[in-house]
């Protein structure tokens, strides 16, 4: 697989790189190219060091201790470490290969993979760097990278693009849209059906209009989120402690006008509903798959010349790897919806498994009714990933293509465990078995056109889309006995007012039509 970025046309800039001197060449490496970039642009290495693009960690608000992809696990990939040079292809970096990378070395930091407009392409396995002659990779399957042309990619650079942007985010889990399921290669070039916000022919925001970034720190992040936000719109430019890319930053807290009455309403929704409920009806809907399932168990099946093979269904998404196992690949997904406060629970690598119990790999938080939290969307995975028996813990394996090809060929869960769990410095009994584990991710872009969002009988109707959610009354699907006795009641006594009022007026005119005249 291969992380790339499309060519496309820069933002307005007033500089012109392809009449820098500095960028002529030859260079020999990335890093090169960068040294060369921070003649002028000296701060930009230092910040972005700062930014959990290069750190890959960030603090845990929730239990204070630094999470990222450095230590956490996931229900997809599984785990970072032991696998590093694969990885890596999504570093904004170059050389990470193992726990001796150089996290100070300013020259490390990859420039072109956020600001080039040429195509420039960081295949796994090179320890994040493009290839630089021509490469086979992987070792022994007749698959080719080109050398990448270093100069033109230098001299191309501006502002970030979706396609940036996306080089890294659309592919996370292994595969175009695999993970987030509302991110994938549809957002390059989406219509306004998809995206209201990015449609080429429409609004066509970058990534950064809304992830305003600062010295080079981009807010947003899943991992720190913004459930709800009553305030105002944030006029943009000003610093502000808020996340400038929550619906609210722009929209306000009640975006609805028009038909006042309807509007009103709507806006009384916004206290109850994060906007993304109503405004993203389905995700992976650009005709991209997500993966809502990953079957590790089910790897190791050869075929009958005893070779590893793929299977894939009638829609040509793959299903079955025997080094990976089997996927569940679905589109136009329908969220499953939470409350949110926009704290997340991660969950440590040392969690205990207790067997036969699905293992819950994150845990959104919310109290149902909460100041703070409001009804979110959320795409929920299920996974089915190895733990070791003896010490009940999830385990990490070396799942990129090592030196040894026989181990790729050849996939061993044994072999792949201890080579994972040795990267960890955590032990490994031997002995392992599998459970079914869950994570849960937001749901926040692909945003439909108003008129595409949710109508009022989608939830207010029994069997409607938040018959899951706790702690809400919804006209139209819920009823008590009680509460309708007293409701039907009380219509009846009022129909029964009017009817007594009705008639005696009707009477009184009887009788003054029937009296004498004086």
């Amino acid at each position: 697989m291969t992380i790339w970025l499309v060519s496309g046309p820069l933002a307005a800039s007033t500089a012109d790189h392809t009449k820098f001197k500095e960028l002529e060449g030859p260079f020999a490496t990335g890093q090169e190219v960068t040294e060369a970039c921070l003649g002028c642009h000296t701060e930009a290495a230092a910040q972005l060091m700062q930014s959990p693009h290069w750190t890959w960690e960030y603090q845990d608000p929730v239990k204070g201790k630094p999470l990222g992809k450095k230590t956490m696990l996931n229900a997809f990939c599984i785990g970072h470490q032991s696998n590093e040079a694969f990885c890596a292809a999504c570093h904004a970096g170059y050389g990470w290969e193992d726990d001796q990378f150089d996290f100070t070395a300013e020259r490390n930091v990859d420039c072109l993979v956020c600001h080039s407009a040429e195509e420039y392409v960081k295949p796994f396995g090179l320890a994040g760097h493009p290839a630089y002659e021509r490469t086979e990779y992987p070792p022994d399957s007749g698959k080719f990278y080109e050398p990448t042309d270093l100069v033109a990619a230098a001299r191309s650079v501006g502002v970030s693009s979706r396609e940036a942007c996306g080089s890294c985010h659309f592919y996370g889990g292994g595969g175009d849209g695999v993970k987030h399921g509302d991110l994938d290669s549809s957002l390059v070039d989406p219509g306004r059906e998809l995206d209201v916000h990015m449609a080429s022919d429409g609004l066509n925001f970058s990534c950064a209009q809304c992830h305003e970034t600062r010295d080079h720190k981009v807010p947003g992040s899943r991992l720190s989120m913004t459930a709800s936000d009553a305030q105002g719109p944030i006029m943009r430019g000003r610093k502000d402690d808020r996340n400038p890319a929550s619906c609210q930053a722009c929209h306000g807290e009640r975006p609805h006008s028009g038909d006042l009455l309807h509007a009103e309403r709507l806006n009384n929704h916004a206290h109850i509903l994060a906007c993304q409920t109503c405004h993203i009806p389905t995700y992976a809907r650009g005709g991209v798959p997500t993966r809502m399932a990953w079957d590790w168990s089910e790897a190791t099946r050869m075929d009958g010349d005893g070779k590893p093979f793929m299977l894939r269904n009638e829609q040509g998404h793959l299903v079955y790897d025997s080094r990976k196992g089997s996927f569940v690949p679905k589109e136009n997904v329908v969220p499953e919806y939470l409350w949110f406060d926009g704290s997340v629970d991660y969950i440590q690598p040392d969690a205990p498994v207790e067997p036969g119990q699905v293992f819950h790999v994150n845990r959104f938080r919310g109290t149902p009714g909460a100041e703070e939290a409001r009804i979110w969307p959320v795409k929920k995975f299920s996974g089915r990933q190895p733990y070791d028996t003896e010490h009940r813990q999830l385990t990490v394996m070396q799942v990129a293509i090592p030196n040894d090809t026989s181990l790729w060929f050849n996939f061993d869960f044994t072999k792949a465990i201890e080579a994972g769990m040795a990267a960890t410095g955590r032990p490994f009994s031997g002995e392992f078995d599998f459970v079914d584990t869950r994570m849960t991710w937001p749901i926040t872009h692909m945003v439909a056109p108003a008129e595409d969002a949710l109508a009022c009988a989608d939830c207010h109707r029994p069997g409607g889309r938040l018959d899951d959610v706790p702690g809400i009354w919804l006209p139209g699907r819920d009823s008590h006995p009680w509460v309708d006795g007293i409701g039907f009641g009380l219509a009846g006594l009022m129909l029964l007012g009017v009817a007594a009022h009705s008639g005696t007026r009707l009477v009184s005119r009887m009788r003054k039509r029937g009296a004498p005249h004086e």
